[in-house]
C-alpha cells in the first residue's frame, strides 16, 4: 500500500470513530436542546449532527498536521498535541455555538443546559469537542 493510500485509510478511520463518538454524545446531550421531544426521529437528527461532527474532528486532525508537519502526529501526540487538540476544539465548538445559538438561532437550550456565562453557549456541546478529538485520536492510534 503506497503512503498516499495509507493516510486515507487512516483519515477515514478517524473519522469513522469521531463520527461514532459524537453520535452518542449528541444522543446523550439531546435532551438539553430545546424542541428534542418533539424530533419524531431524534436518531436521525444527531446521526446528521455527528456526520458534521465527524468534520469538526479532521480540522482538529488537519490542524495537528500542519503544526506537526507529521500525517500521524495522533499516534504520540504529546503533552503539545493534547493542548492543541483542546484548544483547537474549544475554538471550533465556542464558535459555531456561539453563531448557531446567538446570530442564526438554528437550535436553543432548555434551562438544564449549563451555560458559559459570558458568551451563553452550552458548555455539553463546547465540551464535546473539547474531549472528543482526543479519544477519537486514541482509538485511533490503537488501530494505527
Amino acid at each position: 500500500m503506497t503512503e498516499q493510500w495509507r493516510t486515507i485509510r487512516t483519515i477515514a478511520v478517524i473519522y469513522g470513530i469521531a463520527a461514532l463518538f459524537n453520535y452518542v454524545w449528541e444522543l446523550a446531550q439531546s435532551l438539553l436542546y430545546v424542541g428534542t421531544a418533539l424530533l419524531r426521529n431524534i436518531w436521525w437528527h444527531c446521526g446528521i449532527a455527528a456526520i458534521g461532527d465527524g468534520f469538526l474532528v479532521l480540522i482538529v486532525y488537519t490542524a495537528g498536521w500542519l503544526a506537526f508537519r507529521d500525517a500521524y502526529w495522533f499516534v504520540k501526540p504529546g503533552w503539545r498535541g493534547y493542548l492543541m487538540i483542546m484548544i483547537a476544539g474549544l475554538i471550533l465548538s465556542s464558535g459555531i455555538e456561539f453563531v448557531a445559538v446567538n446570530i442564526f438561532k438554528l437550535w436553543a437550550y432548555k434551562p438544564t443546559m449549563p451555560l458559559f456565562p459570558v458568551l451563553g453557549i452550552g458548555l455539553a456541546p463546547v465540551s464535546q469537542m473539547v474531549v472528543l478529538p482526543s479519544l477519537s485520536f486514541r482509538a485511533a492510534a490503537a488501530w494505527h
